[in-house]
């Protein structure tokens, strides 16, 4: 696999990079709202989406009355109204700025069997057309960790425990004081949910992603690190910082 067969763009900054990646989804939504009265978004919620998502509630073209938007994952166990909490994030950095036509977030805090019908049924209802994402350190897409990521997974979301990899990059990331803090389990869509969108744009920013940017690009595809499936979609961008993915 070479580089030069993949949508990859570095940039000097994580601030450039997410400005990139925000300019390539609006004009992407710019293109389907002229067509579609609805379009379907994915958002990934974590420190890494902050400038994509400041991007895209500065636009002045982008119209939210045709937005439904979803999150990918949320933790199990938070307790109600904590910061750390997925949807919390997105409020904040978006939802609070823009209004869209709904928003459906994914809700734990009921039992988990009942969410995983309510939110497969509102995934599946109509094609999702855009997912924002990144990858972690482990190399998960949303929290399909190695040991539980399945490229053929036949749920659209299911309950996961999250590997150590994952919980410890919570604390790098500043979103938890110490990894006794970080659950243990979270609700999650799946590979296959992700990989079925019309459109990836994924943002991976930060030295601490080096490893894993290395490994999405140029390892063989396989779950031990579960973003190298990402090379096969039609239509997956990818925006890197030089410290998770420097020039060669």
């Amino acid at each position: 696999m070479h580089l030069e067969n993949l949508r990859v763009d570095i940039s000097e900054t994580a601030r450039e990079a997410g400005e990139k990646a925000g300019r390539a989804v609006e004009a992407k939504l710019l293109e389907l709202q002229a067509s579609q009265d609805e379009i379907r978004i994915i958002f990934a919620a974590a420190p890494s989406q902050d400038y994509i998502l400041g991007y895209l509630t500065q636009s002045k073209e982008i119209d939210w009355s045709k937005i439904v938007a979803f999150n990918m994952d949320e933790y199990i166990g938070l307790p109600n109204g904590a910061e750390q909490a997925f949807s919390n994030y997105l409020e904040d950095t978006i939802f609070k700025f823009v209004t869209p036509k709904a928003k459906y977030f994914i809700n734990p805090s009921g039992t988990v069997d009942e969410e995983l019908v309510r939110v497969t049924a509102l995934i599946t209802e109509k094609p999702i057309d855009v997912v924002c994402l990144g990858i972690g350190q482990n190399g998960h897409i949303a929290f399909n960790d190695p040991p539980v990521a399945d490229f053929d997974d036949q749920q659209v979301i299911k309950e996961v425990e999250l590997d150590q990899v994952c919980r410890m990059q919570q604390v790098i990331d500043g979103c938890f004081a110490d990894i006794k803090e970080v659950p243990t389990h979270a609700l999650t869509l799946t590979i296959p949910t992700i990989m079925k969108a019309s459109s990836l744009y994924c943002v991976v920013v930060g030295e601490h992603k080096a490893e894993a940017v290395k490994h999405t690009l140029y390892s063989e595809i396989s779950t031990l690190w579960p973003s190298t499936i990402l090379r096969e979609h039609v239509d997956c961008q990818f925006f890197f910082d030089e410290a998770a993915c420097p020039k060669v």
